[in-house]
């Protein structure tokens, strides 16, 4: 029973205190004057009830009513009714008199009103939320004084204060207050449900279903909610009504469903609440960041973007949307019918309202369904303490992952709900019953939205039925008899009462109250039942992995098989095992399997069965989240107690030493809920011991919440010395166990070595101080500090900070769950006191048991392998064990299907050439074969620590990753054996090595010396190359010269006209020398002493002049009459390389340009680089130029008409003038030039050049003629020409008059130029891409190529694909094949072209080199393309080690690969013309692989200057020291050429005199698969020697290993990541040239020395490369043989094998290739007896083979078909086998002999003549 009302308070308007701007309201009275002792009265209630602020108004208001919430400081909420009219008071100002001179500047406009307003409030305050009762009272209280009744206002409120209602129980209550009123009270029958009236259904309608959901799931969520309106009532409701659908979760943060205007402050509180506020204050709310704002008038809910709700878990939240939605809208479903039933109006407002909340009682049903399976009690006595397992509750329902449930269980609200349902024995109310009986026929009816509406109107009836048990209400009868009448205004004030009557009344009424007997209302408690476990409710979700019964099997046998001790198939099952274990169902089966191996709570285990238990327990913690929602840990945690090993000394190592690395063990939540279950076990125990109480036959059933249900109802029957044992063995049972957990605590926490602080190192264990983030420099740290007073004795100093830590830890832990579970102080204090101890006692065992663990013979792991390495190659460091760990190339990794090659184990070698993994894979069932990745240290572009989880170990080790421009990447993490500055060691000396100080410490320059040495060397002065310039011709020419200006001898060489520029370097001697005269005509013998000359016929062998010759653009000659009619010459005037520093010495120019011109010209060019000639086409006579860019200065004049007034002759004019002199020059020296005088029309000139048709990368366009479109401009500005495949257009106009040189330059150097409509050049500005595009495309393309991780989830977008797009190599690639193609067909059509673009030696080194490539078959050729790089890249400048960095200088700079990008152009040639070249794809890999490898000196420095400086140029001539070791590489490729063809392309068969005009779009071009392949089985296979003859050796161990195991194998198995295919399935020439050379043994003789210039005799080619053709009387057959003597006519040598002895060498067992087979006896020669052999008769080859007996492989001889003239029966002869019938013998004619045959009966017999005879006439 509850008083209706505490207080009733008349609040009114403050006249005294009214100030400048509010008015403030006061108490006039309130009834009773005193507090209730239970019930203080609530503090300001004035400002509740005018929560806008007190104000007076000119007009009267109508009087008002709402209901507002005060929390008090117990969380008990008060309710005040208010019921507010307005009376007049005077306007206080105009009683003041005449107003003052201030008030009318205050308002001079405003008239004052005489009579003013004032609010007055009567509020009722109560515990109760009767609304509507409060309403009718207070509303009669002022009809009573509006109507001046008779009745004495005292007695109403009197009355008021002393009624008496019941909470609950749904008993109706008649009052009357004295006033002739009646009305009945309606109280709910159960007061746990809330009471809702209307105001769920009012909500939804206002906000609408989506934004109230919203609501709901941030108020569970805990976030702040903020409601406005400008009705008072409604804001109450709406907070009233999202309570009620909370149910059955209590609102335990701040709730103000009414807050006042002066209170708005409250809104910036950090906590959550739930608050409504007036849309007056609308404004103030704006600036709210973190505040969920719903506007019930307009019906919107804003979410600020700073705030993340969580929603309900799906299908939930969409089966509520939709159950609410047929509530609230019936019509719904039925709008589109044609015949809509008639009625399907929604329910009443007040029926909504509880089907609303129907649905959500529903939804927690949902939500919380098995929870109290999850509900630990550790006390029963003498209260209930319960605990809520929250991780076992999501892991079994599956929901870990769950952001809404996870919150909500973590919430206040949960919490509450657990301790106010937690208790086993209490009252229950519709929601238990939802929970125990319903859930099942809930997930039934999912999905059935009918069937579910039923079950809601059901829940939604009983919900009505309780706040309305009986259908008819009498209505309450006020005063007023009619309804619809005005109430009266009161006329006077409302008086003042006298508290001496209201006081009597309340008096008399409570001595009433204590003479009347006490009402006992029977509390119905009972045992709250538990529903269905949960175990069933996941198993529907469906969680347990497919096919997981043979994943548990094999769980299974591999423990079996590990404690039967049968090691090698627990191996081969181990992989699958730590595969298994990722699903929780296999996790489950080995903690019960390993479960079933424990005896007396120990398994002593011998070392290997040891390894792998803690490898299986590690596999299955690490895939455990850290919140063990399986329990996965919980179950193991006895078991790390349980097995162990003997170590040495009697003592003994447990498993929890090996698994202290997972999250799981530091988490403090799991500890507590391994605690509480573990009690409860306990407490259960207690209680079933003392069965006698209960039934004893049914304990073993009881679950420990019935067993507590019970004993809470026995628990008034005991007498107090039975409860204070009870509460005492409880007490003692949670003791116990506390120490039991600070010592399992202590095992885990602990690591092993305890002087390395493991497991702190990453987790917030202990206090901040003592964890630092590396464990290194923790315990040394921790040690240093500590070092000092050791002599204490006791701690140990190192592990002291690893035991404070874990100390504290344990002790909070301690702490939490004692507090929790009302352990007593003293015990308390016994167990801090004991904690430290244990602690210090489990060091020192475990010192103990690390010292022997140390002493254990270490797992035997695989051997280490020893690569071999290249002559001259040493190691820097000796292999460290590592893991090879995948990345993201899928083959390597089994995705293909076949067993994983990686991860793999095995070592890292540093040698002072390459980085080489080698190692086996770690899966068994590859474990044999090798696993190599290897590549030069010279190629390493980046590296980067990582750290890395090993599949196998489960430890985090630390690792790094290699990723090189060779397009390959090693993932390594270290073994735990290596220490971690060993690992820092070998980072060192990968840098030194890959960043010499100088390109002397590359090892092309240290092969051969001790790598010691080569460290020495490189330590030195940096520039001690420039300072001394040993072999070196520029030193001796320079001195000779010097001397002699000095000493004025008679020959007087010339002198240098550029000299001051080199001397400033050089620093040698400091001669100023004088201007000579002209020097043009000297010739190059006399210009150069005699000491030189040795070193000068050096460059006149170089590759450009043997090409110059070829090309007939000028010879060296020694006499002075050189003739005049060549129009071009070899100059010498770069012959000290004192004009352009980065061009090679000789250089072709104009017959005319004397050099004094060229030294000027060379000024406007970027680094000195002026155009030279570099090619000349032999048909059209036009020449190819390079040069590098003008720069600025010489732009402007270049273009400057040569008839525009000048001011005077400037340097810079008559520079241009010599530049256009210069480029005259060259177009006089162009026949068409000559003959063009009648040639300048369009007619003339297509008649005489469109004859040339050039060849196009496809067959269809062969025939198309060459035509050129001048604009060429557009062509490339990106206007792609209009032919589909990137040829060019048909259509073509051109200008009268054709340009004879076209200057392709740079566009952005080329502005502000203007062109002359009568020079005979034009310029074609291009845009070109600069270095840096090309660096970060590379980058790029390797991360496509060769990405570190594999494609998932996350990063779907990363696909192959879509990276090389964004790498944008393929368009740079496009860019210049498309210049280079458009520089042939200008060349073609009889123009010059001059290629100056950057400075000179990257895109202009590529585009020239392409043009020559596609316009000169020679250079397709291998003898041309390498005469094409020695001229155009080595010669001519292109900063090799510079773009490559490689060396310190250079590191900055990056690596940007432009000679890379030039052989991906040539292999897209290659691949649009297989059959122009005469080398192979392999040729190119090649030397992709070696231009950055740094193993020869040829792609080292930057030009030839440097390559002389060095003494690098000339030395490969004359020393032959070393015969191993080859400095360049194209004495390398000609040596390997002579032993394999695999740089010979056979299909080679070119054209004559053929121009190739590949496509260049990218849909032609392919991505090359060098930057995509690897062999795993040996590495890269460019260094021949490391890979050459390896097949044949393995093989033979293969055997002898393979007879101990299983019999011997003939198959060979092929992965294509793993073998080379073209070497374990060579294609047919090199398989017949490998047999060839196996018949003959050694080859006979060297190959022809091929002379220097080049024979262009094709034949001769082809004979140099050993294959040749021949007609003999054998028939045709194809021989290959590697003698080069032989001549192409000869015939075929005797014993030289033919084709069909070849043939035999496939040892192809194919059931196709035996058409028949079988044994015949056939006649040996001459005297020889019959034999019995196996024949095979072979369509395929056209052949009849036979062998010694059917299991041999190797045969024995061959009868070839074509040979064969017939098959006929024959006689039995002499010696022929006995009792055989006559008609089995039959014999065959071939063209040399007779064979005489004999089958074991005649049918036989006839068979082997019918099938050969049907080969014969096939064929």
């Amino acid at each position: 029973m509850a008083r209706l009302a505490d207080y009733f308070v008349v609040v009114g308007y403050d006249l005294d205190k009214r100030g400048g701007g509010e008015g403030q309201g006061r108490i006039l009275q309130r009834f009773p004057e005193k507090d209730w002792e239970d019930n203080p009265f609530p503090q300001g209630l004035e400002l509740f009830c005018q929560p806008s602020g007190w104000q007076l108004v000119p007009e009267r208001k109508p009087p008002s009513f709402f209901v507002s919430v005060l929390t008090d400081i117990n969380s008990e909420r008060h309710y005040c009714a208010c019921f507010t009219f307005w009376e007049s008071v005077e306007n206080p100002q105009l009683q003041k008199g005449e107003p003052s001179e201030a008030d009318e500047d205050d308002s001079p406009d405003v008239l004052q009103p005489a009579q003013l307003y004032a609010p007055k409030s009567l509020v009722l305050v109560s515990f109760l939320d009767h609304t509507e009762v409060f309403r009718n009272c207070l509303s009669l209280i002022y009809n009573v004084h509006a109507d001046g009744l008779t009745v004495p206002m005292e007695t109403v409120i009197g009355n008021l204060l002393t009624c008496i209602i019941p909470i609950a129980g749904g008993s109706q209550r008649t009052i009357t207050l004295g006033a002739g009123d009646r009305q009945v009270i309606q109280t709910p029958i159960n007061d746990s449900l809330p009471v809702s009236g209307c105001s769920v259904a009012q909500l939804f309608r206002q906000l609408g279903i989506i934004n109230v959901l919203c609501l709901f799931c941030a108020a569970l969520t805990e976030h702040k909610i903020l409601f406005l309106s400008s009705s008072y009532q409604r804001l109450t409701d709406a907070c009233r009504a999202l309570l009620a659908i909370m149910f059955p979760l209590k609102y335990s943060f701040t709730y103000v469903p009414i807050l006042p205007g002066k209170l708005l402050e409250v809104l910036s509180t950090p906590t959550p609440f739930i608050i409504g506020v007036n849309s007056h204050f609308r404004s103030e709310t704006q600036e709210l960041l973190d505040v969920i704002i719903a506007d019930l008038d307009g019906g919107t809910v804003t979410i600020p973007e700073c705030v993340h709700i969580s929603l309900l878990p799906e299908p939930l939240l969409h089966h509520t949307q939709t159950v609410i939605s047929m509530i609230l809208d019936p019509e719904l479903e039925v709008a589109d019918h044609a015949f809509p039933p008639s009625s399907v109006q929604p329910s009443t407002l007040k029926i909504q309202d509880k089907e609303i909340r129907a649905v959500f009682l529903w939804l927690f049903a949902q939500l919380f369904q098995g929870y109290r399976w999850c509900l630990h009690i550790i006390r029963i006595h003498p209260e209930p303490v319960i605990r809520f397992h929250k991780a076992a509750f999501l892991g079994q329902r599956a929901l870990t992952e769950d952001d809404f449930l996870m919150k909500v269980l973590d919430g206040m609200a949960f919490a509450g709900f657990v301790s106010e349902r937690g208790p086993p024995y209490r009252a229950t109310d519709l929601f238990d019953d939802l929970i125990a009986n319903q859930v099942e026929r809930i997930r039934q009816e999912t999905g059935d939205h009918h069937k579910v509406m039923k079950h809601i109107k059901e829940l939604a009836e009983q919900l009505f039925k309780n706040e309305n048990p009986y259908p008819a209400v009498t209505m309450h009868r006020g005063q007023r008899t009619a309804e619809n009448a005005q109430p009266r205004l009161p006329q006077t004030s409302f008086p003042q009462l006298d508290e001496v009557s209201v006081q009597l009344f309340i008096d008399h009424a409570a001595a009433k109250l204590k003479t009347a007997p006490p009402v006992v209302k029977a509390e119905l408690k009972g045992m709250v039942p538990t529903g269905p476990p949960l175990a069933d409710i996941v198993d529907r979700n469906g969680n347990v992995l497919a096919n997981s019964a043979r994943r548990l099997e094999v769980v299974r046998n591999c423990i079996t098989y590990i404690f039967d001790s049968k090691m090698l198939e627990a191996k081969k099952l181990m992989p699958a095992v730590l595969r298994a274990l990722k699903g929780r169902a296999a996790r489950v089966c080995l903690t019960q399997e390993l479960n079933l191996h424990v005896l007396q709570n120990r398994a002593v285990l011998d070392d290997q069965q040891f390894d792998y238990i803690i490898r299986m327990m590690n596999c299955t913690l690490q895939d455990c989240s850290h919140m063990d929602e399986h329990g996965i840990a919980a179950a193991l945690l006895p078991l790390v107690t349980a097995f162990c090993r003997k170590l040495g000394g009697g003592i003994t190592q447990f498993a929890y030493s090996c698994v202290q690395e997972h999250m799981v063990w530091t988490n403090m939540q799991f500890w507590e809920a391994m605690f509480y279950s573990d009690v409860q076990k306990h407490i259960r125990a207690l209680y079933l011991e003392n069965g006698e109480e209960g039934d004893t036959s049914a304990p073993k059933q009881l679950s420990a919440l019935e067993l507590a249900s019970e004993q809470s109802r026995l628990w008034p029957t005991l007498s107090k010395e039975q409860q204070q044992e009870r509460v005492q063995k409880e007490e003692s049972t949670v003791f116990s166990q506390a120490i039991h957990y600070a010592n399992r605590m202590s095992y885990l926490l602990l690591p092993l070595d305890t002087s390395k602080n493991r497991l702190l190192r990453n987790t917030g264990l202990g206090d901040v101080e003592s964890v630092s983030n590396s464990y290194v420099t923790n315990s040394i740290a921790g040690s240093m500090a500590e070092s000092y007073d050791t002599e204490s004795g006791f701690e140990d100093a190192e592990s002291s900070d690893v035991a404070n830590s874990v100390v504290r830890f344990i002790n909070r832990f301690v702490d939490k769950v004692c507090n929790e579970s009302g352990v007593t102080n003293e015990h308390l204090k016994a167990l801090h006191t004991m904690i430290p101890d244990i602690v210090q006692m489990h060091i020192e065992t475990l010192d103990a048991v690390h010292r022997e663990s140390k002493r254990l013979p270490p797992i035997q792991k695989p051997k280490l392998l020893r690569p071999t390495l290249l002559p001259g190659e040493e190691f820097v460091m000796d292999g460290m064990r590592v893991h090879l760990i995948t990345d993201g190339r899928e083959e390597a990794t089994g995705a293909l299907g076949g067993p994983p090659l990686l991860p793999a184990e095995g070592a890292i070698f540093l040698s002072n050439y390459r980085l080489i993994f080698k190692g086996t894979p770690t899966d068994p069932l590859v474990g044999e074969q090798v696993v190599t990745r290897s590549f030069p240290v010279a190629s390493l572009t980046k590296e980067k620590r990582i750290s890395v989880n090993l599949p196998m170990d489960q430890l985090v080790q630390e690792g790094l990753q290699l990723r090189s421009c060779t397009f390959q990447l090693m993932k390594i993490a270290f073994d735990e054996e290596v220490a971690s500055d060993l690992a820092e060691v070998f980072r060192k000396h990968m840098h030194k090595l890959r960043y010499p100080q100088h390109v002397q410490g590359t090892f092309a320059f240290t092969v051969g010396q001790s790598a010691k040495l080569a460290v020495e060397h490189k330590t030195k002065d940096k520039n001690q190359s420039l300072k001394t310039l040993s072999k070196n011709l520029v030193k001796t020419a320079k001195r000779t010269i010097g001397r002699q200006y000095v000493t004025r001898k008679k020959y007087s060489p010339p002198a240098w006209e550029n000299r001051s520029s080199f001397q400033s370097e050089m620093d040698e001697d400091e001669i100023s020398v004088s201007e000579e005269p002209d020097q043009s005509s000297l010739t190059l013998s006399s210009t150069i002493r005699s000491s030189d000359r040795q070193t000068m016929s050096n460059v006149v062998e170089r590759a450009c002049c043997r090409d110059y010759q070829r090309l007939g653009l000028g010879t060296l000659s020694n006499s002075l009459t050189r003739s005049k009619n060549e129009p071009f010459r070899i100059s010498t005037v770069n012959r000290m390389y004192t004009v352009c520093r980065s061009y090679p010495g000789l250089l072709i120019v104009p017959q005319s340009i004397p050099d004094s011109t060229i030294q000027r010209i060379c000024r406007c060019y970027r680094q000195n680089r002026f155009p030279v000639v570099c090619w000349r086409n032999s048909r059209t006579k036009a020449v190819l130029l390079r040069s590098a860019g003008l720069h600025a200065k010489g732009v402007v004049g270049f273009f400057k008409s040569p008839n525009a007034p000048t001011a005077g002759p400037s340097q810079a004019d008559s520079t241009s003038l010599e530049q256009e002199k210069y480029l005259q020059a060259i177009i006089s020296s162009m026949p068409s030039y000559s003959e063009a005088s009648g040639r300048n029309t369009l007619s003339g000139f297509t008649s005489s050049h469109m004859s040339s048709s050039g060849k196009w990368g496809s067959i269809r366009g062969s025939g198309r003629l060459s035509t050129y479109n001048p604009d060429v401009g557009n062509r490339l500005a990106g206007k792609e020409s209009p032919q589909a495949n990137g040829g060019p257009s048909e259509t073509y106009f051109l200008r009268q008059q054709r340009a004879y040189l076209y200057i392709i330059g740079d566009k952005s150097q080329l502005k502000g130029g203007k062109q002359d409509s009568f020079q005979q050049w034009e310029v074609v500005p291009i845009e070109v891409f600069d270095v840096r595009q090309v660096k970060n495309s590379f980058k790029k393309l390797m991360k496509a190529c060769v990405p570190s991780s594999p494609i998932t989830e996350q990063n779907t977008n990363m696909t192959f694909h879509r990276c090389l797009e964004e790498s944008d190599w393929m368009n740079l690639l496009h860019k210049v094949l498309q210049v280079s193609v458009l520089v042939v067909e200008l060349l073609e059509t009889a123009s010059s072209v001059m290629v100056s673009l950057e400075d000179g030696w990257d895109v202009t080194t590529q585009v020239v080199s392409l043009v020559q490539l596609l316009s000169d078959p020679y250079y397709r050729t291998i003898d041309g393309f390498r005469l094409l790089v020695e001229k155009e890249w080595l010669s001519f400048g292109h900063r090799f080690s510079h773009r490559g960095a490689q060396t310190l200088a250079s590191q900055s700079s990056g690596f940007t690969p432009v000679f890379l990008q030039f052989l991906d152009c040539v292999h897209q040639i290659h691949l649009q013309f297989p059959m122009e070249f005469e080398f192979s794809q392999y040729y190119l890999k090649f030397l992709a692989y070696h231009y950055v490898s740094n193993r020869f000196r040829t792609f080292l420095l930057d030009s030839d200057y440097e390559r002389i400086e060095l003494g690098v140029l000339y030395e490969e001539k004359g020393e032959r020291k070393n015969p191993q070791v080859c400095k360049s590489v194209w004495d390398y490729i000609d040596r390997l050429n002579k032993k394999t063809p695999i740089f010979y392309n056979y299909m080679f068969s070119p054209e004559e005199e053929e121009v190739l005009k590949p496509y260049s779009f990218i849909s032609n071009l392919k991505v090359w698969d060098f930057y995509t392949e690897e062999t795993l089985s040996e590495g890269p296979s460019f260094d021949w020697e490391l890979v050459r003859g390896r097949p044949e050796k393995p093989q033979e161990e293969a055997a002898d290993r393979q007879e101990t195991t299983a019999p011997k194998s003939q198959r060979r198995i092929v992965w294509p990541c793993y073998d080379s295919l073209s070497k374990v399935l060579p294609d047919a020439i090199t398989k017949l040239l490998q047999v060839r050379n196996k018949k003959n043994g050694k080859t006979h003789g060297t190959r022809l020395r091929h002379s220097l210039l080049m024979s262009s005799n094709l034949s001769h080619q082809r004979r140099s490369q050993g294959v040749y053709l021949q007609e003999s009387r054998v028939g045709s057959s194809i021989n290959l043989a590697l003698e080069c003597e032989v001549s192409a006519t000869s015939t075929p040598a005797a014993g030289r094998p033919s084709t069909s002895t070849l043939y035999s060498q496939f040892q192809s067992t194919e059931s196709e290739n035996r058409s028949f087979e079988g044994i015949l006896y056939k006649k040996g020669a001459l005297l020889k007896p019959w034999k019995p052999r196996w024949f095979v008769l072979d369509k395929t080859k056209h052949q009849l083979r036979y062998y010694e007996s059917r299991q041999d492989k190797v045969c024995k001889g061959v009868i070839d078909l074509a040979e064969v003239e017939s098959v006929f029966p024959g006689t039995p002869t002499m010696g022929a086998p006995k009792n055989i019938d006559d008609k089995a013998f039959f014999d065959l004619k071939t063209t040399k002999r007779v064979y005489n045959f004999c089958a074991q009966e005649s049918t036989n017999a006839q068979l082997w003549m019918d099938s050969i005879q049907s080969c014969l006439s096939d064929a």
